[in-house]
């Protein structure tokens, strides 16, 4: 059976991110580290561009949002107060067939039976709970005392330095906080090259508000991001919005957004638009003890914010970008002979780089020289 064309374009793709230094297996000599990838030199430098552009749009041109970069390690009591240490799990099962470790949404079903994706078989495991998190030790010691978490997500360091930021920020509501950073979570499967990794970047923006402005900013935050990924160079026509439902979303949305691309294994997500209420909030004051309510000047009363959650994947969204500017075309090789090639159109606001001085001859100094002095006044 020939490959389609999609995975025939995701093949080429990901050999040329190999190829041209954008993105390489991580310990590669080493037999290479599942789900977790290097950036090369050009890959770098498109991942830079884009979170530049993100902080430039969500922060810097913004007077109501400013930014924060939270630890990485954290506290259980944080992800306990959370849900994560409870209830940040995936259900999973293996193919007795051939030995792969899937969870249960991937599985196909045919007429109310489940099969491997991979082998097509019927021989597999009872679902079992799989903690999404990685687990570590502080100290000399590993006991109870010193267990501590690498951190699932960039939101919780947001919500647990709230009050502090509020304080000295001195913003009204509605405002928000901003972070790029770090996550882990332990697939059980990573795949698609790097849109499902055990490490990856977020770029992520709480932004509190009034109970009352919650779902009128959950509209105006989708169509926010919306623009910003029209801004970056991919097309209207791949993005879509899936309106999460109700059964599948989490118990404390009141209303959750999916913007999706449409990558050549398939229309996947890209950013999630998530109105939280006030429950994070709300379960760090109970956990911790200490109040992280907002006092409002004008009417004199304390409340927890509700809040709304723009929260995007750096990782997806180079490859959204890589995606979308593959071409190939035809152009005449050095006899003249027409060859097919690779060309990269990215937006000049991501592009890797933006310009190249070249002199017509390299065996001529003075030319070099000049191409040299071009290149330092740019």
């Amino acid at each position: 059976m020939s490959k389609s064309a999609d995975a025939q374009r995701m093949e080429k793709i990901v050999s040329l991110c190999k190829r041209r230094g954008f993105i390489f297996q991580s310990s590669e000599i080493y037999g290479g580290l599942n789900g977790c990838w290097d950036y090369g030199p050009l890959g770098v430098e498109l991942k830079r561009n884009l979170k530049n552009y993100w902080w430039r749009v969500m922060v810097h041109e913004r007077d109501d949002v400013v930014g924060m970069d939270g630890a990485i390690l954290t506290h259980p009591e944080v992800l306990k107060a959370s849900g994560h240490v409870e209830g940040f799990a995936d259900p999973m099962v293996d193919c007795r067939s051939c030995k792969t470790r899937l969870r249960t949404d991937q599985l196909i079903d045919k007429k109310g039976v489940k099969q491997c994706p991979n082998c097509g078989g019927h021989d597999l495991t009872a679902p079992r709970a799989f903690n999404l998190m990685f687990k570590t030790f502080m100290g000399a010691t590993e006991d109870e005392e010193s267990i501590a978490y690498l951190r699932p997500e960039t939101a919780q360091s947001i919500f647990v330095q709230f009050k502090n930021i509020l304080e000295i920020s001195r913003k009204k509501l509605p405002f928000g906080i901003a972070q790029i950073g770090k996550a882990f979570r332990n697939e059980i499967n990573p795949r698609n090259f790097i849109f499902r990794s055990r490490e990856f970047e977020q770029m992520e923006l709480e932004y509190f508000c009034r109970s009352e402005q919650g779902m009128e900013l959950l509209e105006y935050w989708k169509e926010e991001r919306l623009k910003f990924y029209e801004n970056i160079g991919i097309s209207r026509q791949k993005l879509h919005v899936l309106t999460v439902p109700d059964d599948e979303r989490a118990f404390y949305s009141k209303g959750t957004y999916d913007i999706e691309y449409e990558f050549p294994f398939g229309r996947q997500e890209l950013e999630g638009v998530a109105y939280r209420t006030d429950y994070d909030l709300s379960q760090h004051q109970k956990a911790s003890g200490k109040s992280l309510e907002y006092f409002d000047e004008e009417t004199k009363q304390k409340f927890i914010p509700h809040v709304v959650e723009p929260s995007a994947g750096v990782d997806r969204t180079v490859l959204a970008l890589i995606c979308e500017a593959y071409s190939e075309d035809q152009a005449p090789d050095e006899k003249g002979k027409m060859e097919t090639r690779i060309v990269l159109r990215f937006h000049p606001r991501m592009a890797p780089i933006k310009c190249a001085i070249f002199p017509l001859l390299k065996n001529k100094e003075q030319l070099v020289a000049k191409a040299k002095e071009i290149v330092d006044l740019l």
